[in-house]
């Protein structure tokens, strides 16, 4: 093993973005800058960075419009590491449970090394995984992307055998495995994912088991969409957003009376500063189909004791039996330098990746 250094290079929030986050120029959105590594007490460990965790969720965490207390963990302040999930090695150990060479989960952010709480860490193997699937599923299928999925579409839109699913960014992380999940799993009667360009609702449809995907960037998506949900009627009883904005407002008008919808995200506005996003012109369909909007956060359930365990058990026996497809084809993996680490972050919000984004370092 290489010799531990004495600092780290970390990268901080050096200007909270109104629009897509600045990577060059006077007015960067984040600086690098070496810090001494402090220390390592009783009870810490030492870790090298090895993987980040990509979420569109963290653009939220460093936005100028949304009030700290209206955010539902602490926002990450100029001057703060970039706040992310990821896998680390332990190299140093003071702590009894956490051997050196152990892999960990934890939310450390985007610096080389750090020093953390042996006691706020996850310790993670693949031994627990069904064979050949690597490490970096604990970021994505086997994660949070993984239980946002399984509860969101289970527990808050209470999806059934006879439903009729949309899902949005059903190419990206979370819609993925909603997707199959919905259909594979549950066997609802139809599901229909929402992905931009064909490439991406082909592999939606042929990879994942889709009934059909629309391509929101066609000049004529939203009456493929209308055609695929029941023409003027509407017949969509669980819509899984992922994206919000003109889409979430056009899926208002396809909601079969009674619907839910599972409020998961909304990646059309994150990088569009809040007094130039359009409102929802299609509100009143709430009322007159009695829609059920309940929005949600995977952290409402990571803290429910039991509940991790519980997700990766029923994902794990659903590739068992063949109904999920989770490996290199749900996941992109990114071997990038650390000075390009906010780089591979902005890929998510270009469309550039199918599945979960995922940083190596190296």
């Amino acid at each position: 093993m290489a010799p531990i250094p004495k600092t780290t290079r970390q990268w901080l929030l050096a200007s909270k973005p109104t629009d897509m986050p600045v990577l060059s120029g006077s007015n960067q959105t984040f600086r690098l800058e070496d810090t001494p590594i402090p220390a390592v007490k009783d009870g810490q460990v030492l870790m090298k960075s090895l993987y980040y965790s990509n979420d569109p969720a963290q653009r939220g965490w460093i936005s100028r419009d949304i009030k700290p207390g209206r955010l539902y963990r602490p926002p990450v302040n100029e001057g703060d590491v970039m706040s992310a999930g990821g896998l680390y090695e332990v190299v140093e150990s003071k702590a009894e449970t956490l051997k050196p060479g152990t892999i960990v989960l934890g939310y450390v952010g985007w610096t080389e090394y750090a020093v953390a709480d042996a006691k706020v860490l996850i310790p993670v193997s693949t031994d627990a995984l069904p064979e050949g699937l690597g490490v970096t599923q604990y970021l994505g299928a086997f994660g949070g992307t993984g239980m946002t999925a399984y509860y969101g579409l289970l527990e808050v839109a209470e999806a059934k055998k006879e439903d009729v699913v949309v899902v949005s960014g059903a190419a990206g992380a979370t819609g993925s495995m909603v997707v199959q999940i919905a259909k594979k799993m549950v066997g609802c009667k139809k599901v229909i994912g929402i992905a931009g360009g064909a490439a991406k609702c082909k592999w939606v449809v042929e990879e994942l088991g889709a009934d059909a995907c629309v391509d929101y960037k066609s000049g004529d998506f939203e009456a493929n969409l209308a055609k695929e949900t029941g023409g003027d009627a509407g017949n969509v009883d669980v819509y899984f957003d992922n994206v919000g904005g003109e889409i979430l407002d056009f899926m208002l008008t396809r909601m079969a009376l009674f619907g839910r919808i599972a409020a998961c995200g909304a990646i059309s506005g994150y990088n569009t500063a809040l007094e130039k996003t359009a409102g929802l012109k299609n509100w009143f369909e709430v009322i007159s189909m009695r829609i059920q909007i309940k929005g949600f956060i995977v952290l409402d359930f990571r803290a429910r004791k039991g509940a991790r365990e519980e997700c990766i058990g029923y994902l794990i026996q659903g590739v068992k039996e063949g109904k999920l497809k989770i490996g290199k084809e749900s996941e992109q993996v990114v071997k990038t330098k650390f000075e390009d680490v906010p780089k591979t972050w902005v890929k998510l919000f270009e469309g550039a990746n199918t599945g979960k984004l995922v940083t190596e370092v190296v």
